[in-house]
Parts: structure tokens; sequence; C-alpha cells
């Protein structure tokens, strides 16, 4: 009986640093030799892969997937030193607690947007497209499809900021100044576009986004890790509402945002820019 060679610390060595390229986010597997080399001794040698896979456990990382396509995806457990947690995020962009609030609501927009269906998720080849001005809008549509529905249901009565779920936030996000106003026209970090802005670069900096323009506030393409994370959060009760709302149709492959029933909200919508991949 064929005994397993013993592991060495080349072997460590190897996989440790491995598992440290898979915590660089903006690099791909196709820019560096040696990381290509190391994801082909994973896929090819189980007790390397094994030896891998428990570095990433034992620092607090779970393994997505390993693939040319997207690396060695990891994403950091609750309790690992790696993890950034959104509440720490948003305490960096803002001090107020309803900003805070107004920040987690934009990352849950942008991969609603950016997957409005499970058959993309499921799609390795899918690739999604998000704009600035167009995760706004579909926020603020989303805000009077659950005005009508508290309406409806005569629940239409100003929720404590603090509050969970959507129904808290869509009245913040509505009073909200879309793009804020300035002397110099520029946008303002406390407007709602601006919001989404700091969200889509900080995903773009953690390498989930690629930014591919200047149209519509800026527009972005998602990435192989960016769909693996998504995958990870698609059954949050959040992001599942905000689908079922109907705000975003999705045809023949192409989505764009439903068209509202009033003048003002056809306004927003205008400028959705929403250049989603057919």
């Amino acid at each position: 009986m064929k005994t397993a060679a013993p592991v060495t610390p080349a072997d460590a060595a190897d996989a440790a640093r491995l598992v440290a390229f898979g915590l660089q986010p903006k690099l791909g597997p196709s820019r560096d030799q040696e990381y290509s080399e190391l994801l082909r001794r994973y896929r090819e040698d189980p007790a390397f892969a094994r030896l891998a896979d428990a570095v990433a456990t034992g620092l607090g990382l779970v393994v997505l997937e390993v693939s040319p396509r997207a690396g060695m995806a990891v994403t950091a457990a609750e309790d690992s030193v790696f993890a950034v947690r959104m509440g720490d995020y948003a305490r960096r962009t803002a001090a107020d607690s309803t900003d805070r609030f107004l920040h987690g609501l934009a990352h849950l927009a942008v991969a609603a947007l950016a997957f409005p269906r499970p058959e993309d998720l499921a799609d390795d080849g899918y690739i999604g497209r998000v704009s600035v001005n167009g995760v706004d809008a579909f926020v603020r549509q989303a805000c009077r499809k659950l005005e009508e529905r508290a309406d409806e249901q005569g629940l239409n009565t100003d929720p404590a900021s603090d509050a969970p779920g959507l129904e808290a936030a869509w009245r913040i996000w509505a009073r909200r100044s879309s793009t804020g106003a300035t002397k110099d026209a520029r946008r303002l970090a406390g407007s709602t576009t601006g919001i989404v802005a700091k969200a889509v670069a900080f995903l773009t900096d953690s390498g989930f986004l690629q930014r591919t323009g200047d149209d519509a506030g800026g527009t972005y393409r998602t990435t192989a890790r960016y769909q693996l994370q998504v995958r990870d959060m698609a059954g949050t009760a959040a992001m599942a509402e905000l689908l079922d709302l109907g705000v975003v149709t999705v045809t023949d492959g192409s989505a764009s945002l439903v068209p509202p029933m009033d003048e003002d909200a056809a306004e927003l919508a205008a400028d959705a820019g929403l250049p989603f991949h057919s």
C-alpha cells in the first residue's frame, strides 16, 4: 500500500502562498505565473489542495472556488481577522448612523441589480453591469413600491431610523437628495448617488467590480469573484425582498428598470443607465 508523502515546510509555504494570492482580489491568475502554477497544483494534487484549504480555514477564510477564472476566491468568515464588516466600512464613510444604513442599502442594491435572476448567478459566463445613477434610480423606484405597499396596508407612518428591513429605508433614501448641490455642481458625498459611488468604489478596490466608463455617474462590470460573493448572500431576506418588488424586468437576457407610473419617477428612471449585457 502506497503511503502519502509527508508534508514538508516547502509544501506548507506554497499552500500559504496560494492563499496569499487569493487575498489579493485584483490579481488574476493570468497575470502571475507563480499563481497560475499553484492553482494547477491545487487542482491536480489532492493532498496539496487539502493543505491549502486547511491554511485558509486556519485563517478564518472560506474557499468559494479555485479555478483559472476566479483564482483562489476566498471570503472571510465572521470571526476572521480579514473580515471587512459593513459596519466598519460604513463608519469609515459616514459618522451618522442613518448614513451607515444607507451605505448598506447601496451595497444590497448593487448586488441585486448586477444579478437580477437566479440563472444569472448560476451562469459562470454572465457579466452583470451597473451604473451609479442606475443603482440610485433602482432604489428610488423600490422606495415608491414600498410606499405604495405601506399605504395599502395602512402602515404609512415614519419608521424609526434604526428599524430593520427595507420598510425603514424607503423614507430615508427618498428624502435624501440624489446629487446634492455645490457651487461647482460636484456630487455631494452624502447624496444618494455619492453613497452609491462610494459603494462601487469600495467594490472596485476589492476586486469585485471593474470600472468601464464615466456614463451615468460611472459604469461597472462584475467579476467572477463578485459573482461568487453574491451567490453567498443571495439567500438573504433583504435581497430577496428587494428583487420581489418587481422594479427590474428581465426578458431576453437584458435588464432595465420597470417604467414608473408617475412623471416625477420617470425623470429619475430616464438616466438610469443600466447597460446590462445581453
